[in-house]
């Protein structure tokens, strides 16, 4: 079954473009520019620019720390933290950790194609679960995403504590690099979930199965009646011969008449 193989290409590229959409994922979680704030007061933020990201919000300041970039860690448990934020946090970490299951199930599809391992109902539910399992990571990254660009639009500020030395608002916002990363990412996995889904198990593998499993018992079919026929020759020779054998010689017969 090395033709299956020929069937699943744009599923190989789809797997490719899978693994590129996680990692990159997983690397605008590490990207701070989610959100740009841009503030009108440079005594504290002296380059007039923020970031807001996913876990953590900087900027640069040579008032703090000599031009060197100033971050603080935002985690879940904080309670200035706004909803947004929060299901971000927890859907970007979902997509992470799904993407890494889709990748796997995806590669365990390709495999079964590849060396042809199984039938056509279990290729089939491969293909279907690895689908599924990337339209749900690309769901979860887009929610997070698209919500963060609302959030931007919206100019929705951030009550952060005196500690972090952020201003009570920005004078405006924008979106950062972070955001678009995650959205090219998310489409590329969208897309490999698309591939992994339109896939179909070719018929031609299941009506050359069927030629295969009916081939032999032709050949048992057609060679019982050869065999029945000879066998049938040999006896009727047999009897034949012993019938001959058992006539009455003619000159016996001309010696024993007076």
């Amino acid at each position: 079954m090395a033709y299956l193989a020929h069937t699943a290409h744009y599923q190989f590229l789809g797997l490719v473009m899978g693994i590129l959409g996680w990692i990159l994922t997983f690397c605008s979680v590490g990207i701070n520019e989610w959100r740009l704030w841009y503030v009108s007061d440079d005594s504290v933020i002296t380059s007039g620019v923020a970031w807001v990201g996913v876990f953590r919000a900087c900027f640069y300041s040579h008032v703090i720390s000599n031009m060197a970039e100033r971050c603080r860690f935002m985690a879940i448990t904080d309670s200035f933290l706004p909803t947004d934020i929060i299901v971000t946090q927890i859907l970007i970490m979902t997509a992470v950790v799904m993407g890494l299951f889709s990748n796997v199930t995806a590669g365990y599809a390709m495999r079964k194609v590849y060396f042809g391992l199984g039938k056509r109902r279990s290729i089939n539910m491969a293909f279907w679960s690895a689908g599924t399992l990337y339209m749900l990571t690309a769901t979860c990254s887009y929610v997070s995403l698209f919500w963060n660009v609302a959030a931007v639009l919206n100019n929705q500020t951030i009550t952060f504590p005196p500690e972090y030395d952020f201003p009570p608002a920005p004078m405006s916002q924008g979106v950062g690099s972070g955001v678009g990363v995650g959205i090219g990412a998310a489409s590329m996995i969208a897309l490999s979930g698309l591939l992994f889904l339109t896939y179909r198990y070719p018929k031609m593998a299941v009506e050359r199965k069927a030629q295969a499993s009916d081939e032999p018992s032709t050949h048992l079919a057609d060679s019982k009646p050869r065999v029945s026929v000879g066998l049938r020759s040999i006896s009727e020779d047999r009897e034949e011969s012993n019938a001959k054998a058992g006539e009455d010689n003619p000159a016996f017969e001309l010696q024993e008449s007076p």
